[in-house]
């Protein structure tokens, strides 16, 4: 079954339900003439019929499009199925998922008041907008599901010219794909070795960065010999360090083991790629992917303005 628009509703005052109308027009800043639109985060709001059928069963009255105060009704997907930064086409028009249900409004809301629950705080959904345009009840709606862009490149000597199978770097892959399927995202990973040569390592990060990865992590040259460059040209290209990250992976883990002190990994954002330095071990590599995933839902939202805790 098509996923399709029911109805576009609107609403002049915050606070109050909307009213369904013949069309509704999308501009940067949400929908024209309704008491949401803005430069926020939460300038669409969609529900769909599933949710309101169930709502009704529930409450033992009938509600209607635009009773919840959503802007609009759907009815064919199971919206708050999404995920923030997935993205809906309808028509000419796109929009970014922003946020999965709100906080109650309680007493404020009309529909609390009368039944003493509501079904946007937990099923409804909003979205900002990322293109223009119109859309009337009847249109089609696309469902595009974010996928995150990983690259794994393993900085070694050794493992380039094939003198020791890189084992970091696969252990690397499957611990990040575990992690954005726990999350409901899927990705795509590629993996790259090449050896400890700045040239080759600044080309490969600017390449990431211009390429719209979300996330880069980099195993080997983090250690005090000759060879091992990584920190350094990560940080010449890093728009922002966090530091707190690698800071505590230091202390945590130099605790038990002092060498692991003598890391110099850093972590940052070029542009809107995130950089996480790790060591060259399959070890090293557990014990920092299971900190850097601690935050990294949290991180990916911040970079995207998400203001989701």
């Amino acid at each position: 079954m098509d996923t399709k628009v029911v109805s576009v509703n609107i609403s002049v005052e915050k606070g109050t339900i909307k009213k369904p109308v013949e069309f509704i027009k999308i501009s940067d800043k949400g929908i024209i003439g309704d008491a949401h639109a803005g430069n926020w985060n939460r300038q669409i709001s969609l529900l769909g019929m599933e949710s309101i059928k169930k709502f009704s069963k529930d409450s033992g009255r009938e509600f209607k499009p635009g009773e919840f105060a959503e802007n609009i009704t759907t009815e064919g997907f199971t919206l708050y199925d999404a995920r923030p930064l997935d993205r809906f086409v309808i028509g000419e028009v796109e929009m970014e998922v922003t946020q999965i249900g709100k906080s109650c409004h309680g007493d404020g809301c009309a529909i609390y008041r009368e039944v003493g629950k509501c079904v946007m705080p937990k099923e409804g959904i909003f979205c900002r907008t990322t293109k223009k345009g119109m859309i009337r009840p009847g249109d089609i709606v696309k469902y595009y599901p974010r996928i995150m862009k990983v690259f794994i490149l393993t900085i070694s000597d050794r493992a380039y010219y094939g003198e020791y199978q890189d084992r970091s770097g696969p252990r690397a892959a499957a611990l990040t794909e575990e992690y954005f399927k726990s999350q409901a995202y899927g990705c795509e990973i590629s993996r790259e070795i090449i050896p400890d040569d700045e040239k080759q390592l600044r080309h490969k990060l600017i390449e990431c960065r211009d390429n719209d990865y979300d996330v880069v992590f980099t195993t080997g040259g983090t250690g005090i010999g000759f060879r091992d460059i990584t920190p350094e040209v990560t940080l010449s290209l890093l728009d922002k360090e966090i530091p707190g990250i690698m800071e505590h992976i230091r202390l945590k883990f130099g605790q038990v083991k002092p060498g692991a002190l003598l890391s110099r990994a850093v972590a940052g954002l070029m542009g809107k790629t995130l950089v996480f330095n790790m060591p060259g071990s399959v070890k090293a590599v557990d014990e920092y992917t299971d900190e850097i995933f601690k935050n990294l839902r949290h991180l990916i939202y911040m970079i995207h303005s998400l203001d989701i805790h």
